[in-house]
């Protein structure tokens, strides 16, 4: 199963440098019978996108919590056994939780297949749209609008031999 990992480039760092992320468990998020339901597609390849941007709301999230660092969204596309994705069926149907899943164990940077980051130009966006989160999860239209504009950027596609670049300071 792919799975879609919300990180910030400091996270990706220390996985970089540990060869792994976690401890486990990990939120990722996948294409689950919720987010196939919510979505309304057959397309796998539509559905895995809806769950990469899944993935990219909630790197916004950990963004909001970390003052200071760099202003771009980062998900980390892996592919473990099924059997290692758990989805919470307490949550399962849950809006905010669509196609989110428990890996419960570290995941080895060796199964990750790529990497996904917002380039330089969606950086104005991104730091709007992590101030105005908060707002938006209260029901402001306005604050909704403009984490919306965060997910005009699409996020860019690297291979995982370029993680080292990427996590440099100057990336």
């Amino acid at each position: 199963m792919r799975v879609y990992v919300p990180l910030t480039l400091p996270r990706l760092a220390q996985a970089h440098e540990a060869g792994e992320l976690g401890p486990g468990p990990l939120t990722a998020y996948a294409v689950t019978p919720a987010l196939r339901e919510w979505y309304v597609s057959d397309d796998l390849e539509e559905l895995e996108y809806a769950a990469l941007n899944r993935a990219a709301l909630h790197s916004l999230r950990l963004l909001a919590g970390e003052p200071g660092t760099a202003r771009r969204r980062v998900v980390l596309a892996a592919d473990v056994p099924d059997s290692a994705a758990v989805v919470d069926p307490d949550r399962g149907l849950d809006r905010g939780a669509l196609g989110e899943v428990r890996i419960t164990a570290a995941l080895p940077l060796a199964k990750a297949a790529a990497v996904h980051v917002d380039g330089g130009d969606a950086e104005a966006d991104v730091i709007a749209a992590a101030d105005a989160l908060g707002a938006a999860d209260q029901g402001d239209d306005d604050a909704q609008f403009v984490v919306d504009g965060a997910e005009d950027h699409e996020l860019l596609w690297f291979a995982t031999q370029e993680i080292p670049n990427l996590v440099r300071p100057e990336a």
